[in-house]
């Protein structure tokens, strides 16, 4: 077991990169980016990092020469003959080879393409462009970047005790959420927890204290690195981000309507089984599917990525029905802003009329929160997105407008393609 406080007190980063890997990433993007490789594999992108929580001054906190030493560590990164092995040869979801031969031929050989970082103010202005498949890798590890280097600023002024009696507390207060969630019958969690945690280190102890605190309950990590070196499976699917850039793409109104559904088709056609789970909350949940085809029904599951989670299932519940589907046979994933006691009331409200899991994120690997002197430590809202593709700007409505993004005109537009009405603002916490 690693002595983290230790480490930490060492401050020797080359010992502690913070992005070890190129597969110390989401095994979603890996998946997306296979799609991607395939089906879009010349579209120009422009990634770009988002601060939604603009009292985090993360320019005044995180040394620009240090966030440059870090994502020039990235840029030199490699697929080691170890990891490449683990993704040809491994077995997730139940499928061998899930990963083509081009396209593993091509990753082998990547290289991250070059950032452009400028301090603006308090904050920092960090984007990168170009081909989709290059630039959208950049996503996860840029976020573990910033996430980790604000939390060294703070760390970085206590001492060794200090430190350990921190991480003790941190460590007390993830194993009492533990405590919570253990004896419920038929609960299945995963971390979620790779963008916003607290250290590389951090989330590798945040998944072996799920696995021996929750024995088969913990069914997961979406962190390839450590599913690979834990021996857990590495859990993942989709994300916004495909259909905001096939959005970002149409030609009309037509064809962006039928975007999001284009993006399910060419999934479909590479995919089966629990890896065909729809998101459905890029444009609004029931705008998408009360215009979703037939087909699209038969999928394994559904997952809850904004507005209240409750209404969510039970909106997905009701169009299964409609379709002629038996919720019960159907997998509803919930992945927005969870903690231990929420994931048990959804647990208890829909166990039994769905086959419930929960992806467990940000409060799982980055729950400091009462620990620090002013809470300099507490968890923040920062995303790198998608902003545009071939030159055209994205947009991503959620079911909570504080998520929104994009040019408001284009907004609007899309609020009317995808015929969404008043939606109810929740605060983004996390």
């Amino acid at each position: 077991m690693v002595d983290i406080a230790t480490r930490v007190w060492n401050h020797k980063w080359k010992i502690d990169p913070i992005v070890r890997s190129l597969i110390d990433t989401d095994f979603y993007k890996l998946l997306m980016c296979q799609s991607v490789f395939r089906n879009k594999p010349d579209t120009q992108v422009t990634f770009s990092l988002i601060n939604r929580s603009k009292h985090v001054p993360l320019a005044d906190l995180i040394d620009e020469g240090e966030l440059r030493e870090q994502l020039d560590h990235i840029r030199s990164l490699s697929l080691s003959r170890g990891e490449s092995t683990w993704m040809r040869g491994n077995t997730f979801y139940g499928k061998r080879q899930m990963f083509t031969p081009e396209f593993m031929d091509w990753f082998e050989t990547l290289q991250l393409p070059a950032y452009h970082l400028e301090r603006r103010g308090d904050q920092y202005e960090l984007t990168f462009e170009g081909s989709w498949p290059e630039v959208m890798l950049w996503e996860i590890p840029a976020l573990a970047v910033l996430m980790e280097l604000r939390g060294r600023a703070v760390l970085n002024e206590m001492g060794r005790f200090e430190l350990q009696v921190l991480y003790a507390r941190a460590m007390t207060k993830l194993w009492e959420k533990i405590e919570v969630l253990r004896g419920h019958e038929g609960l299945r969690v995963a971390d979620f927890g790779t963008r916003r945690r607290h250290s590389f280190l951090w989330q590798d102890w945040c998944v072996q204290a799920m696995g021996e605190g929750l024995g088969e309950a913990f069914v997961g990590t979406s962190n390839c690195l450590i599913a690979k070196n834990r021996d857990v499976a590495a859990i993942g699917t989709n994300a916004h981000e495909l259909p905001m850039v096939y959005s970002a793409l149409a030609e009309d109104d037509a064809a962006l309507a039928q975007a999001p559904y284009d993006v399910l088709s060419d999934w479909h056609e590479e995919h089966d089984g629990n890896l065909r789970v729809i998101l459905p909350d890029t444009y609004g949940t029931q705008g998408f599917l009360d215009n979703a085809p037939d087909w699209l029904a038969g999928w394994t599951g559904i997952r809850i990525d904004s507005g209240d989670p409750a209404t969510g299932a039970e909106n997905a519940i009701k169009w299964w029905k409609t379709r002629g589907e038996d919720p019960r046979e159907k997998l509803v994933i919930f992945s927005d802003g969870l903690d231990a006691a929420k994931i048990v009331e959804l647990h208890k409200q829909f166990a039994g009329r769905v086959k419930v899991s929960f992806g467990w994120g940000t409060m799982l690997t980055n729950d400091f929160k009462g620990l620090t002197k002013d809470d300099r430590l507490a968890p923040f809202s920062l995303v790198c997105k998608a902003i545009s593709a071939n030159g055209r700007p994205t947009v991503k409505l959620s079911d909570n407008p504080n998520k929104a993004m994009g040019p408001q005109s284009e907004i609007e537009r899309y609020k009317r393609v995808f015929q969404v009405g008043a939606q109810e603002a929740q605060a983004v916490e996390v």
